[in-house]
């Protein structure tokens, strides 16, 4: 399963609605911009995995972080606990601005 998507594809299905997007950097990542609607779980954070499990497997998921690799391993985690819509946006938020999509500062 390709749970991969480019930030063309992310932005797509954001605009389609229906999509969580999840932000798994730091805080203080965070508060140097972040994708508008986004929800930040820190995947550093201690109760990171309780905190997924928590959430509605029925929905779809964009995760991202600032490149890609924690999100590449939260999607996994994701997939293993059951869920079964999640992708990781390609070179995240990182890629994202490059890309020029905006973010929220």
């Amino acid at each position: 399963m390709n749970n991969e998507i480019t930030v063309e594809e992310a932005e797509n299905k954001i605009k389609e609605g229906e999509v969580c997007i999840l932000d798994v950097r730091t805080s203080d990542e965070r508060a140097q911009g972040y994708i508008e609607g986004s929800e930040n779980l820190d995947f550093r954070g201690g109760n990171f995995k309780s905190n997924i499990e928590k959430l509605d497997r029925s929905k779809t998921y964009i995760v991202h972080c600032a490149s890609g690799i924690r999100s590449s391993a939260t999607v996994k985690l994701m997939h293993e606990l059951g869920f079964n819509a999640c992708y990781n946006i390609i070179g995240g938020l990182n890629e994202w601005i490059k890309k020029g999509m905006n973010v929220v500062k």
